[in-house]
């Protein structure tokens, strides 16, 4: 490096910390207008790199502008110390050692994800500063720190009392390799082959009785949320045609004499896709005739002897498939809000690992990564399946496991965007803050428009333990603000650690019994 600068910015460095420079710099600036920025903290868990370096020095030029019209300018630096990334580096050390982390002690784990953070804060903070970086380095901020997590609970508490914060189930992105539910930032959008499947649902009732005894097709790239299925969606105002088949080519698995629906529209890319050469149309129709329709699960020989009931949903386009979706309310948000909507049966056949439970019959125990091929060939046994191929297609991964997600249907604790009006007050307070550039400003508010209620529970250990009590009468959650307050109190002194190791019949004192609560043991995500 020129002019020796590896050499001489360390003993800058050194000069700035022998003459205090923060601290003359505090004091010189009394009284005047103060500017502070609290920094939007990295992780805590390796080395700082050119998107971590461009953040620092940016905020520090604008720290340093502020300084330099006048302002009591102060950096606050800070570490997000929780969370998944940290639990995913432990746990891969355990496995090297052959390790398993289940067996590990919650309080053991805990503490060496608290050491960890510990290490890469002192190390990242040496390379902040190497940097030129001025602030206050002697108090961060720290997430995992007795104050911050106790103000968490407190913060926590507050949506309890008001009743926004509820234990609700729904769809949400699911890594069966963390056994967790992720958050948005946590999921990137990579390409993934998927297995796709056109499958016959054959209709046993309708109001048109020229479509019993012809099969609905529908297409999907998640074979493994068949067993899931529980319904049918079309739209009411979409083109759809029922044809015979008359003639396909060699390698084609359709049946000549089968009779199919999906959309008009799609007729020409679907035959061909599936092998289909002649065919006979007998009838053409508007979506709304499908209404009542009632189909056998593909299934059935397996002992899925149920009802497929059709609807109408808002959602069906012409942009791939068939026109026709097939709904898995325990897998898909929309398939979940049809489900609620038509009081639906939404049923879970997936455990936190990925493998199926008893709901999947004669797939008990099979992988949702490795069980596509079975789920066809069942289909294909049974007379089905139409067709079986790939898609490659953007799909979201874990950022951390690169693993691919699934929809699954938990239950998870919430935080409403609606009751207090958190949206609108969310969407003020964007309105009311100046935006460089511009158009970040419209990119968070249409991402707050359309979110839904916030799931801010997670299934790992390495957070701050939500400081819930659950009713074992009527399920409800204990809502009384000296048990936060106490909660709090004892967090602050002595750490979140102490929800794991102490009688829980401390944090509830003399006025409740422990014997009538559940604890809740998940994990506060670290987005809040």
């Amino acid at each position: 490096m020129r002019a020796n600068l590896s050499i001489k910015e360390p003993k800058i460095l050194e000069e700035w910390d022998k003459e205090e420079i923060f601290k003359k710099l505090r004091e010189k600036s009394k009284g005047r207008e103060k500017f502070i920025l609290h920094d939007g903290p990295p992780y805590a868990n390796g080395h700082i790199h050119m998107g971590t370096a461009l953040n620092k020095i940016l905020k520090d030029v604008i720290v340093r502008t502020q300084q330099m019209a006048g302002k009591n300018s102060i950096y606050v630096p800070g570490w997000d110390c929780h969370g998944l990334p940290i639990e995913w580096k432990i746990e891969e050390g355990y496995r090297k050692k052959g390790k398993n982390k289940d067996d590990v002690p919650i309080v053991k784990f805990r503490q060496e994800c608290r050491e960890f953070a510990e290490k890469w804060i002192e190390i990242q903070k040496k390379e902040f500063r190497r940097l030129g970086v001025e602030g206050d380095w002697a108090n961060p901020y720290l997430t995992m720190s007795n104050q911050a997590e106790a103000q968490i609970v407190r913060e926590l508490g507050r949506f309890l009392l008001d009743e926004s914060l509820y234990k609700g189930a729904r769809p949400v992105l699911w890594s069966v390799v963390e056994k967790t539910a992720l958050a948005d930032a946590e999921v990137e959008y990579e390409d993934h082959t998927s297995n796709t499947v056109y499958v016959k649902f054959l209709i046993t009732k309708s109001n048109t009785s020229e479509l019993i005894g012809s099969s609905i097709v529908i297409w999907t790239t998640t074979p493994w949320t068949i067993p899931g299925n529980r319904a049918l969606a079309y739209g009411n105002e979409l083109d759809y045609s029922l044809i015979e088949v008359q003639e396909v080519v060699d390698t084609s698995i359709v049946s000549i004499g089968d009779k199919l629906i999906f959309a008009t529209e799609l007729i020409a890319k679907v035959t061909e896709e599936i092998g289909i050469t002649k065919y006979i149309s007998h009838k053409e129709f508007k979506g709304h005739e499908l209404k009542g329709s009632e189909c056998e699960h593909p299934f059935k020989q397996l002992g899925y002897d149920f009802i497929v009931r059709s609807f109408h949903g808002d959602f069906v386009n012409l942009e791939q498939g068939t026109g026709i979706v097939h709904i898995a309310p325990g897998h898909g948000e929309d398939d979940y809000h049809l489900g609620i909507k038509n009081n639906i049966e939404i049923v879970q056949t997936v455990l936190d690992d990925g493998k199926f439970n008893q709901h999947a019959k004669g797939f008990e125990g099979e992988h949702v990564y490795k069980v596509d091929s079975k789920i066809a060939d069942k289909l294909k046994e049974y007379g089905k399946l139409l067709y079986q191929g790939t898609l490659t297609h953007s799909y979201p991964h874990s950022w951390r496991s690169k693993a691919p997600l699934i929809y699954r249907n938990t239950p998870q604790w919430f935080i409403s965007m609606e009751k207090r009006e958190l949206r609108q007050k969310a969407l003020n307070s964007i309105d009311e803050t100046i935006f460089y550039p511009p158009q970040s400003k419209m990119r968070l508010r249409s991402m707050i428009e359309t979110r839904p209620d916030w799931c801010v529970s997670r299934q790992r250990v390495w957070g701050v333990p939500l400081p819930l009590f659950v009713n074992k009468k009527n399920g409800e959650p204990l809502r009384d603000i000296n048990i936060i307050n106490r909660i709090a109190d004892i967090y602050e002194k002595e750490g979140s650690d102490t929800w794991f190791t102490e009688d829980a019949q401390r944090f509830l004192g003399e006025d409740y019994l422990i014997d009538d609560y559940d604890q809740v043991k998940d994990v506060v995500e670290v987005w809040f």
